[in-house]
């Protein structure tokens, strides 16, 4: 592998970090974390605590004002097969995402995880 290639896969996240490929995405999905509010946002690494919290919904106007959202993003590689998942914590704001957080569990902890 070239060094360009890794130092590259370094700064995307939807670069494969086992062969530093172009990961595909194969799943997309918003949630809304309905216990965090406006001035109550803690960050939190923990893949379970995620998976205990999130709530499926289907469009941006399903969240409640001042709720926070979640967006997930899944990833394979299509070259060795690894995934990977990037989790966006936003707090939506008049047609914007307010970015709280950007998470990135590519050990497996939150492979498969669908509600």
């Amino acid at each position: 592998m070239s060094l360009f290639k890794k130092m590259r896969s370094v700064f995307h996240d939807d670069w494969c970090s086992q062969c530093q490929n172009e990961m595909d995405i194969i799943h997309k999905q918003l949630f809304m974390l309905p216990h965090v509010i406006v001035g109550h946002y803690q960050s939190h690494e923990d893949a379970n605590y995620y998976k205990q919290n999130l709530v499926k919904v289907n469009k941006k106007k399903d969240i409640p004002t001042g709720t926070y959202a979640c967006g997930m993003h899944e990833y394979r590689c299509p070259i060795c097969g690894h995934q990977a998942v990037k989790l966006t914590v936003f707090l939506p704001v008049r047609d914007e995402e307010k970015v709280e957080e950007v998470l990135y569990f590519d050990n497996g902890e939150m492979d498969n995880f669908r509600i």
